[in-house]
């Protein structure tokens, strides 16, 4: 793996410190030395995010939806790079579709990071011109990305955000591991995010922990196990009953 030591030019902790990394199906990914966690896997962060969140999650709901007018709402709980963002663009592109995105995101990447990461987009313009507008969008406000996406980037923890009740009809649910972040794998959050769900609504997770499921359960979620992305043997898809 080649990796790049990078950090914001105003950063003053540790955790604002991150090094680009590839990944073993040469697709980049970041990863942060003060919680010793990359933000995709290792064994291929194209590989893995396709698989849990495009072909477990978006697929699904596009093929169900053909034909069908309106918007798909997604929400995104960790925007991270934008990988999930774009790869869900060029799903929605290459079916018809049109998806309001709302990604939530505590750190703002470094200019250093999002150069660094640029090039994996360099052989696909269309999405290369979409990475450089989805990291140079304003927070807090609505972008449309190749006119099939409408982005919105929020600046803040999804529990302390006002969510539109039964509105979203698919999370990626994306945030670092329960171990690093337990504060986001709460039945108290996944209560909010039920709250929120349209119904039929879908959350896809490349999380397996026993205790995730159970917290998902117990804010009425319907829980099944997938086979997971290579490295892993199982991810979760949940469902809020239709």
């Amino acid at each position: 793996m080649s990796n790049y030591q990078l950090s914001a030019e105003a950063a003053s902790d540790d955790a604002s410190k991150v090094e680009v990394r590839t990944t073993a199906d040469g697709s980049p990914t970041l990863y942060v030395p003060a919680l010793n966690e990359h933000y995709h896997s290792h064994h291929g962060a194209a590989q893995e995010s396709r698989h849990v969140f495009i072909e477990a999650g978006l697929r699904p709901l596009l093929a169900a939806r053909r034909g069908q007018n309106g918007l798909l709402n997604v929400l995104e709980v960790g925007l991270g790079t934008g990988l999930n963002a774009l790869l869900t663009l060029e799903a929605a592109k290459a079916a018809g579709a049109l998806i309001a995105y709302d990604g939530y995101e505590t750190f703002a990447l470094p200019p250093a990071a999002i150069a660094a990461l640029a090039p994996q987009w360099a052989d696909r313009p269309a999405l290369s011109t979409a990475f450089a507008e989805l990291h140079a969008a304003p927070w807090g406000m609505k972008t449309e990305l190749a006119e099939t996406l409408f982005l919105t980037k929020m600046q803040q923890a999804v529990q302390a955000a006002e969510l539109p009740a039964s509105y979203y009809d698919l999370f990626y649910f994306d945030a670092f591991a329960p171990e690093k972040q337990p504060e986001l794998w709460t039945e108290v959050v996944f209560a909010k995010l039920y709250a929120a769900a349209a119904p039929g609504a879908v959350l896809v997770s490349y999380c397996a922990q026993g205790q995730f499921r159970r917290n998902l359960r117990a804010a009425g979620w319907l829980t099944e196990k997938l086979p997971g992305p290579p490295g892993k043997r199982e991810m979760t898809r949940a469902r809020k009953p239709a």
